[in-house]
């Protein structure tokens, strides 16, 4: 079962990276410290000093292993290079093939390489390149989807594909509790990879009215109105009452030339009022600069952004209907762990194996 752990981790259960920087250090030390696996989001830049700098830090709030994620489609080589010279517990990829040097590049590291993959073919590719596990997302996620199918259909066919391999499989996609977490069981699944219920958590970097609305609202809907110029790839998100009157939004139209809605500090930290100032290759990035946000931006908003937050984008998954209150992510993790055993004891502690009927 899950809960008897993955990868070397405690339990089968997955943070997952949560953009652009609402999983940070705090969280991730939280889901670390409770035994599950918290990933870290690297930027969607090459800033591998900075990339460092996350990593110390996650390791002053925790002594046990924890994971970095990078998504491919931006530039990442440099800060992958970190990654693996902080030989931290697991890499994960997503929006890209996951590459056979990669792969053994990071296992001279000690570090583990899981990608996440949104189809059947994805899948056969990390497998033939030597992974460690894999993260199925079905089309349920919140946030940017990978791919088109639902989980309950695609979940066992990776699974059946994986066979007798050591690869753990771990689902991801509308999942949020105990419930969730023994379905995936029953698909094949050795493990769980959670967004949208570790955003609505103590330690996140999200918004208050963020989380906030992740308890009011339980509608999302599958779309690509925000952030269409940076990343136009489908995505899922909270159904607020801006995104109801522009869910329809013309496909030519986009953030781009539209009214400034707020500003927020991604990925930094403002030192005594001032901005500090980072060099990483070519790039100049003033670390605590404030990003403006315009009406249909792909940005989340986090603790520091303000302005018309009920106007930004908030990614959901399709589970978010069952969240009903913010929780310390430890408590997150000993709900799932204890409501899955006690909810496949009640369920199904008088059935017996197939050993004991014959």
């Amino acid at each position: 079962m899950g809960w008897r752990g993955i990868l070397g981790f405690e339990y089968g259960i997955v943070q997952a990276p949560l953009g652009p920087d609402i999983s940070g250090p705090e969280l991730v030390a939280a889901v670390a410290n409770a035994g599950a696996i918290g990933f870290l989001r690297a930027p969607d830049w090459e800033t591998p000093d900075y990339l460092r700098e996350l990593i110390r830090k996650t390791r002053t709030l925790t002594d046990k292993p924890f994971g970095v994620a990078v998504v491919l489609a931006f530039p990442h080589e440099e800060n992958i290079k970190a990654i693996l010279a902080e030989k931290v517990g697991v890499l994960q990829v997503s929006w890209g093939d996951v590459k056979e040097e990669l792969v053994q590049e990071a296992h001279s590291a000690g570090v583990k390489v899981v990608p996440q993959v949104g189809s059947f073919e994805e899948a056969k590719k990390a497998i033939d390149v030597g992974v460690d596990a894999i993260i199925v997302q079905g089309r349920e996620a919140g946030g940017h989807v990978i791919g088109q199918d639902g989980l309950i259909s695609l979940l066992p066919r990776v699974v059946d594909l994986v066979g007798d391999r050591n690869i753990p499989v771990i689902a991801a996609g509308g999942i949020v509790d105990e419930r969730g977490y023994v379905a995936a069981f029953a698909l094949g699944a050795q493990g769980i990879c959670l967004g949208t219920r570790f955003v609505a958590t103590e330690e996140s970097y999200a918004h208050p009215t963020y989380k906030r609305k992740l308890i009011e609202l339980d509608e999302t809907e599958y779309t690509t109105v925000f952030g269409r110029a940076r990343w136009p790839a489908p995505h899922r998100a909270l159904e607020t009452p801006f995104f109801k009157d522009w869910k329809s939004l013309p496909a030519h139209e986009s953030e781009i030339n539209q009214p400034l809605i707020g500003h927020s500090t991604i990925n930094g930290m403002v030192i005594g009022g001032f901005t500090r100032p980072l060099t990483s290759g070519s790039h100049r990035i003033s670390r605590g600069a404030e990003k403006e946000i315009r009406r249909f931006s792909g940005t989340v908003p986090n603790r520091t952004t303000t302005g018309d937050i009920e106007s930004m984008v908030m990614f959901a998954g399709e589970g978010v209907g069952l969240i009903k209150e913010i929780l310390p992510a430890a408590e997150v993790v000993k709900r799932l762990v204890e409501g899955a055993k006690l909810l496949i004891h009640q369920q199904f502690g008088g059935l017996k194996s197939k050993e004991e009927v014959a």
